[in-house]
């Protein structure tokens, strides 16, 4: 134990944490994280903002988990995140904004492998609308089942497949459209 070897021993104020069982509902929470991740990030188009709705779903996930009847986490937790983020879309006052001159110290993202590319798949699912976007990262990147979607959106089944075409067709698109080159064959 390092802290044992410089003298600091676990006090009061700072008790280690423990990591729950998986087998557990917390537990079950925290293996969901990357997936809540990724789809509040697709659902705000910030990292920031995905971050802060990715907070208020799992405090409410948390603090609701009476009203959970043990089936489907994921979905349950999905339904959770949606309906935080539309209500949070309504019109109403305005969230506080934090001033760049007082955000020095953020740190800066990595870069991407292909900025170009990547700018433009970024473009071409920010074209989406709301709800065609949901719909695509949960089935493309999340690999939910369409009825898992459509019972997580409250929408139908046959809505799921209209509004995933329709995504993927737009993207498909998107990208074509904004090819730089075009390749042709030598004649």
């Amino acid at each position: 134990m390092a802290s044992a070897a410089i003298g600091i021993s676990p006090s009061p104020e700072y008790p280690r944490v423990k990591t729950p069982a998986p087998e557990t509902f917390e537990g079950q929470i925290l293996a969901l994280l990357p997936s809540l991740r990724r789809y509040s990030r697709s659902l705000t188009r910030s990292d920031a903002e995905g971050e802060d709705l990715l907070q208020d779903c799992v405090e409410k996930v948390l603090a609701r988990r009476s009203q959970w009847r043990g089936l489907n986490l994921r979905g349950w937790a999905l339904t959770i995140m949606t309906n935080l983020y539309r209500n949070a879309r309504r019109p109403g006052p305005r969230s506080m904004t934090v001033d760049l001159d007082t955000a020095e110290n953020i740190a800066s993202p990595e870069a991407p492998s292909d900025p170009l590319e990547r700018a433009r798949l970024e473009d071409a699912l920010n074209s989406l609308s709301e709800e065609n976007r949901a719909v695509l990262m949960l089935v493309v990147i999340e690999g939910y089942t369409y009825s898992e979607v459509a019972a997580a959106l409250d929408i139908p089944v046959g809505t799921v497949m209209s509004r995933l075409s329709r995504a993927r067709h737009r993207v498909a698109e998107r990208m074509k459209a904004d090819n730089v080159i075009t390749l042709r064959r030598p004649k």
